[in-house]
């Protein structure tokens, strides 16, 4: 009988988060739950059917976890993300970026296939 020196075992490295989250989102999202009117945790991510290529990115406050979500964190920043938006998103970056002419959270998603005209909408 052989014993396994536990030192040699190799172990699962640690699972991947669904998506990142850039220094500007975290920014941008910290902002947004120190000035929300009722008590948030966060924000949730989602994916829905609209839109005119079939897909839109939803972004909205979370005011408590919900079963089976992934959490990211990132610079005290926190993410949910829908689990039946978890294969649409999974190694997509969250990011914010201001201009002169809008502003708003960007998603730069390696499993577009496409986005409508507008920008609004997109097929995975």
């Amino acid at each position: 009988m052989t014993t396994t020196d536990q030192s040699t075992v190799s172990k699962r490295p640690p699972r991947a988060a669904v998506i990142r989250i850039s220094d500007a989102a975290a920014k941008r999202i910290n902002d947004i739950v120190a000035s929300a009117t009722k008590p948030v945790v966060g924000v949730r991510v989602s994916v829905s059917a609209k839109g005119c290529s079939g897909n839109k990115y939803v972004v909205e406050y979370a005011e408590e976890p919900r079963k089976f979500e992934d959490v990211v964190e990132h610079n005290g920043a926190r993410v949910f993300v829908d689990p039946k938006a978890v294969m649409v998103l999974l190694g997509s970056e969250l990011d914010y970026r201001e201009s002169k002419m809008e502003s708003g959270f960007v998603f730069n998603n390696p499993n577009e296939k496409g986005r409508c005209g507008c920008g609004e909408s997109f097929s995975a």
